[in-house]
C-alpha cells in the first residue's frame, strides 16, 4: 500500500549535499536510508522513477538504479508492481530512531537515566496498591491528589493554578497530540520555532498544518522580528513554543520577547502552546522560573509538564495546565484516544512531587559533568566547530562549520555512536551545520561518544560539497 509519493524535486531538497563518498550510488543510498530513519521520509511513500531522480540529480540511470538495489537489500525499501520504490515500515517504536547493539552509545534521546531514588518510590506505591486498585482505573482527568500537588508547584512559582486547570496525560508527547487534534484543522498554519522538537512538528503535520518556522539561533535565541512577521502575515492558529532551556538550542527566551510574542498571539487569536518539559533543568544551578502564562498575562496560553526528562523517561506522566474550559473541551476530546493515565504510575508521581527540590539538584549535577565533559573534549579536538556552554537543558547544538551533519551522522553510526542529523529538528528544512548531541548520559560514556564524534568527524571534514560534483579527499569508513 501507497501512503504519498515524493516527487524528485521534493527527494533533491531533502537529500541536500549527499555525495559524502565513492562510490556515488552507495552516497546516495546512505542519505535515503537516513532520511528513512529520520522519518524526513515517511514509510510506504513511493520513491520517485530511476530516470526521473537520474534526471534531477544528474546522474546516470544506472547509478540511481544501483542505490535503489542497495536500499533493498538493507530492507529499506521494496519493489510493488504498478507503485514503483516503496519505503518500508523500519519496526521501530520511535518514529526518528534507529535500534542499536549492546556496543552502540544511544544519544538519539535526550533523556537521562533514572533518577536514583526511583526505585524506592515504587516500592513505597506498591504497598499501598489495595488503595490504587480499588478506584475504577479510568479517570481522563487524573488524579486529584497529583493534580493537587501540580497546582501548588505552579503557584510556588508565580502561577496561581487550581487542581481543575490541570489534566494529566501519558507524558507532554500524548498532551501535544491531544493538543493538535483540537486545535488544529487541516491546511491551519502553526507557527514553530526551527530548530524544534521533532515529535511535536510530526504531531501538528499529521492533523494537515502547515508548519510555519520561526529561527532559534544558538547565543542570540529568538529572531523577534522574523517571528513578528510570520505571526502577522500567516495568521497561526497556534505556536508551539519551548522559551526555557529551549531543545535543542538551550535557548531561554528573554522577557520582553516572551510578552510581545504573547500581544502577537491574542491579536490574530492564536492559542499559546508552551512546552516546559525542560524548563526547570538549569546546569549551572538549579532554575525554577517564572511560567510563560504567569509572565505574559495568561490569556490563550497553555501549558505542558512532564517528568520525563527530571525524572525518567519511563514514568509516562505529563499534564496539561489550561483555563477550566480548555481542560473541559481536552477532557471531552481525549476518550477517541485514550481513556487515561495508569493509577499505579499516578501515585508514584504524586509521591515524587514534594521531592523535586532533591531531583532538581541531582539533575543539575548530572547535567553539569556532562556538559563540560563534551564542551571539553570537542572544543579541545575540533576548535573549528561553534561549541556552546549552554546554561541549562539537556542537550548541545554545535555549529560544525559545514553541511555535512548528515554525513557525519551517518560516519558516527557506522562507528557505534546513534546521534539525530541537525535536519531532523528543522521546520522547513535546513541545519545541516548542526548537529545535537545530548549531555544526559554520565560523564564516562560521554567522554567516549565525544571521541567516537571526533574520529567521525575526520572521517568526513576532508569532503568538499560543491554544486554539482563533491570530491572525496580521504574515504569515509
Amino acid at each position: 500500500m501507497v501512503d504519498s509519493r515524493l516527487s524528485a524535486r521534493a527527494l533533491d531538497v531533502l537529500l541536500g549535499p549527499w555525495r559524502t563518498r565513492e562510490p556515488a550510488y552507495e552516497a546516495l543510498a546512505d542519505a535515503i536510508r537516513l532520511l528513512c530513519l529520520d522519518n524526513r521520509i515517511a514509510p510506504r511513500t513511493a520513491l520517485p522513477a530511476e530516470r526521473e531522480l537520474a534526471a534531477r540529480l544528474g546522474l546516470s540511470r544506472t547509478t540511481v538504479a544501483a542505490a535503489y538495489r542497495s536500499l533493498r537489500a538493507s530492507g529499506h525499501i521494496e519493489s510493488v508492481r504498478g507503485s514503483g520504490s516503496i519505503t518500508r515500515p523500519l519496526g521501530r517504536r520511535d518514529l526518528g530512531r534507529v535500534a542499536g547493539d549492546e556496543q552502540s552509545i544511544d544519544l538519539q534521546q535526550a533523556s537521562p537515566a533514572a533518577w536514583p531514588g526511583l526505585a524506592a518510590v515504587y516500592a513505597e506505591a506498591a504497598m499501598d496498591a489495595p488503595s490504587v486498585v480499588a478506584r475504577a482505573g479510568y479517570d481522563v482527568s487524573g488524579r486529584r491528589g497529583l493534580r493537587e500537588a501540580i497546582a501548588r508547584r505552579y503557584a510556588e512559582r508565580g502561577l496561581p493554578t487550581d487542581p481543575s486547570q490541570i489534566m494529566i496525560t501519558n507524558g507532554a508527547q500524548s498532551a501535544i497530540s491531544l493538543l493538535a487534534t483540537l486545535l488544529v484543522a487541516r491546511g491551519d498554519r502553526v507557527l514553530l520555532e526551527t530548530p524544534t522538537y521533532p515529535h511535536a512538528a510530526e504531531a501538528f503535520a499529521r492533523q494537515g498544518a502547515r508548519l510555519v518556522g520561526v529561527p532559534v539561533v544558538g547565543g542570540a535565541g529568538w529572531d523577534l522580528e522574523r517571528a513578528e512577521h510570520a505571526i502577522l502575515r500567516s495568521r497561526p492558529s497556534a505556536l508551539y513554543l519551548m522559551p526555557d532551556f529551549h531543545n535543542p538550542t538551550g535557548e531561554s527566551m528573554s522577557l520582553e520577547t516572551r510578552v510581545r510574542i504573547a500581544d502577537l498571539a491574542r491579536s490574530v487569536g492564536a492559542l499559546v502552546i508552551v512546552d516546559e518539559t525542560t524548563a526547570e533543568l538549569g546546569v549551572d544551578r538549579v532554575i525554577s522560573p517564572v511560567p510563560f502564562a504567569a509572565a505574559t498575562g495568561g490569556d490563550g496560553v497553555v501549558t505542558l509538564g512532564s517528568l520525563g526528562k527530571t525524572v525518567w523517561g519511563g514514568l509516562r506522566i505529563g499534564w496539561v495546565r489550561a483555563d477550566v474550559d480548555m481542560i473541559r473541551r481536552l477532557t471531552a476530546a481525549r476518550p477517541a484516544t485514550d481513556l487515561g493515565t495508569p493509577e499505579f504510575e499516578q501515585a508514584v508521581a504524586e509521591r515524587l512531587m514534594p521531592a523535586m527540590p532533591e531531583i532538581l539538584a541531582q539533575r543539575s549535577a548530572l547535567l553539569r559533568a556532562g556538559r563540560d565533559t563534551v564542551v571539553g573534549v570537542l572544543r579541545r579536538e575540533v576548535p573549528e566547530w561553534d561549541v556552546p556552554e549552554v546554561p541549562g537543558g539537556v542537550a548541545l547544538w554545535m555549529g560544525i562549520g559545514a553541511p555535512k551533519s548528515s554525513a557525519l551522522t551517518l560516519a558516527a553510526r557506522r562507528r557505534g555512536l546513534l546521534l539525530s542529523a541537525g535536519p531532523r529538528f528543522s521546520v522547513g528544512g535546513g541545519h545541516e551545520r548542526h548537529i545535537r548531541v545530548p549531555f544526559t548520559a554520565p560523564a564516562p560514556v560521554l567522554e567516549r561518544a565525544a571521541a567516537l564524534l571526533v574520529d567521525a568527524w575526520h572521517d568526513v571534514a576532508d569532503m568538499r560539497f560543491e554544486t554539482g560534483e563533491t570530491v572525496p579527499l580521504d574515504a569515509v569508513v
